[in-house]
């Protein structure tokens, strides 16, 4: 049957003369819309040009998108994809934050403590071995002989190179293709430029998914190898006069996740319970980070990352409830399913099945939430604990055995995070633990056996500060310790928040196991009938749901009509001066109000295209059909949350950065001479 699906991918690439002409879709590189480009830009990417934007591409880790720019492991991301980094490396003293950082000389760019970077080298098709592997199994008996084949395909293709290769296999058209992603692995990544917070975040959450923008919301990473910058001879170059309204853009990033492919009934399920609940969830979480942060300007330092992301988080949820409301969105999914149905004529209901998984999710949703899913121990210190408690036993097992994070082919990673050197803040985690201790409570309720079992007599305050204050878990010192003394030193080890982990850990196992087998396991296979049943139908002029991999999208510099408003492309830094306030979120540094008379005010600053993006394309390059940089992707307009479903090209929208006022920054606010140098040649 597998093989069967890969006859009808091969059929479908050649024979699109049909497809759909919209710019929608995230399409893979080894799948790209020809037709669709040539009928309607007369661009016609040969592989030398698919190769060498694979190569120019980047992918960041911790979730976001990059592209190299210089031969010397430049890497041009956004500011809040590097916030992490920045704020982990930042002090009371030294607030990189909120004072910005560049670094003139080499010697001055700071190792991220926890950043990764990944180039894909190659994708291979392992959709027939995964599916001999898992050849009439259901249940947890699918989810663990495909754990195990795609542990041991990982392995295998990562062999006595895990210093520098890493390799996933990717799960396509929700389970119809199974993918092996071959990546480049840095893990010496230095921060070389972010600006302030007041301009790389310009207008806040107010401003946040909407156009018109005034974000420099640009970083500048470097990729080190043994010491030194790593050699990148494919990189983009940065075309300093953009695009002109109207003309062809590419966009090469990572999309996190989209949902255009689910079923009828996991929408509902997404809708009703999911995505209220997590509306709930993190506005309180918003009003606790906003609360500690008044405590003082350090409280507010140490909560302002977590503050900014709790913040896009909800507008993203509400953006999702708002699109998952509107009547039309699912009469189309009714109308596609039910003809997909039509063509059915298998024995068992894929959609059916699905349907059940969904009433089975509902039943484990509160206590997978909060306890496996850590929103009732939100802690950096609980998430160490864990990971420290569970590869120690994972790593007794065969590589094939293990639960995916803790296979060898993920350890690298893993154990960058672990052995950080960022700080975690006592009286902040104690302050994140105790709420989410009390929203444990207040969701399971106070008789429920798992609460009992975490809080004992306890209230969640004095809980919260009796595991922060016994825990030695911020010294990277002991973590490394407990790693490598493996499973009988973290048996024997007495810090309160590693007991807690063993003793939720057989709880948590049992219920990520239920879900695996009575959710993920029926989805996935139900899924993967449907896949066949659309490449059947429509082949591969169907794009598979984003899965945080290399895609390029296409489209154009254009505005759009907002209520009878016309909204323009382009904004410029004078439009910028005219809209600070002195106001947060409408402050601008003191650096840019100095700067302004040596600024050409007429530099385009922020632009949009019917680019195709969602999350995790943060960061990514805007290219031009010779492959130069005309732009950086850093956000989406209103419209563009609603594009995890669907895709409008009348509405949804590409915000990105100019490529001119990335190096007009650089070169009058922040005389960074030697990096506009290094970019623009």
């Amino acid at each position: 049957m597998n093989g069967l699906v890969q006859r009808l991918v091969a059929a479908f690439v050649v024979v699109q003369a049909g497809a759909v002409l919209a710019a929608e879709g995230m399409w893979t590189l080894d799948n790209l819309p020809r037709a669709q480009l040539e009928a309607r830009y007369g661009f016609k990417p040969d592989a030398r040009w698919v190769d060498r934007v694979m190569k120019s591409s980047v992918r960041l880790a911790s979730g976001c998108s990059g592209s190299f720019v210089s031969p010397e492991g430049l890497v041009l991301t956004n500011a809040h994809c590097v916030l992490d980094c920045v704020q982990q490396l930042s002090s009371a003293q030294a607030d990189h934050v909120n004072r910005g950082f560049v670094a003139g000389e080499r010697a001055a760019e700071l190792r991220c403590p926890a950043e990764e970077l990944n180039r894909l080298e190659e994708i291979r098709d392992v959709t027939d071995r995964v599916g001999k592997a898992t050849a009439g199994l259901g249940g947890q008996a699918f989810v663990d002989a495909r754990n195990a084949e795609i542990g041991r395909i990982e392995s295998e293709c990562v062999g006595d190179q895990a210093d520098t290769r890493r390799c996933d296999v990717v799960e396509l058209y929700a389970g119809g293709l199974y993918h092996l992603y071959r990546y480049r692995r840095f893990q010496d990544v230095r921060l070389v430029f972010s600006p302030e917070y007041r301009v790389g975040f310009f207008g806040g959450d107010p401003d946040n998914f909407n156009f018109p923008r005034y974000n420099l919301d640009v970083g500048l990473l470097r990729a080190y190898e043994g010491g030194k910058p790593a050699a990148t001879a494919e990189h983009f170059r940065i075309k300093r006069a953009g695009a002109k309204e109207g003309e062809l853009t590419l966009v090469t990033g990572h999309p996190g996740t989209t949902q255009r492919q689910l079923t009828v009934a996991q929408l509902e399920r997404l809708r009703d319970p999911d995505l209220i609940n997590r509306l709930a969830y993190y506005s309180e979480r918003r009003a606790l980070l906003w609360q500690y942060g008044r405590a003082s300007p350090e409280a507010a330092r140490q909560a302002q990352t977590d503050l900014t992301f709790t913040e896009n988080s909800l507008k993203v949820f509400r953006g999702e409830l708002d699109a998952l409301l509107q009547p039309a969105l699912f009469e189309q999914k009714r109308s596609d399913e039910a003809r997909l149905r039509a063509a059915f004529t298998g024995a068992a209901d894929p959609w059916v099945a699905i349907a059940q998984a969904q009433q089975a999710w509902r039943a484990l949703e509160g206590p997978y939430l909060m306890l496996e899913g850590r929103r009732g121990l939100y802690s950096q210190h609980f998430a160490i604990a864990r990971h420290l408690v569970r590869a120690a036993e994972e790593r007794t097992r065969p590589n094939a055995e293990r639960l995916p994070e803790y296979q060898d082919a993920a350890l690298p990673r893993l154990q960058q995070t672990l052995f950080s050197e960022a700080p975690i803040y006592p009286e902040f985690e104690k302050t994140k633990l105790a709420w989410s201790l009390s929203k444990l409570r207040e969701r399971l309720g106070p008789d429920d056996p798992l609460v009992k079992l975490v809080l004992g007599a306890d209230a969640p305050e004095s809980l919260a500060a009796k595991l922060v204050d016994g825990t030695k878990l911020s010294d990277v010192a002991e973590r490394r310790r407990l790693w490598d003394g493996g499973f009988e030193a973290v048996s024997a080890s007495t810090d309160p928040f590693m007991q807690l982990a063993r003793a939720l850990d057989r709880v948590t196992r049992d219920l990520r196991r239920r879900y695996e087998s009575e959710v993920e396991a029926i989805e996935t296979q139900g899924a993967a009938q449907i896949a066949r049943l659309r490449f059947e139908q429509l082949g591969t002029s169907v794009y598979p749901d984003a899965t945080f991999t290399l895609r390029l999208s296409y489209g154009e510099v254009r505005g759009w009509n907002e209520k009878g408003r016309t909204i323009a492309p382009y904004t410029d830094l004078a439009g910028l001066f005219a809209r600070a306030t002195g106001a947060d979120p409408f402050a601008l540094p003191q650096r840019w109000l100095q700067a302004k008379a040596r600024l050409d005010l007429n530099t385009p600053f922020n632009f949009v295209t019917t680019n195709d993006i969602t999350g995790g394309n943060s960061g990514s390059p805007i290219i031009d059909r010779d492959a130069q940089i005309v732009g950086l992707a850093f956000d989406g307009n209103i419209h563009s949350i609603g594009g995890s479903f669907g895709y409008d090209e009348s509405l949804n929208r590409c915000v990105g950065v100019h490529s001119a006022a990335i190096l007009e920054a650089l070169d009058k606010i922040y005389a960074a001479r030697k990096l506009v140098k290094e970019l623009d040649r």
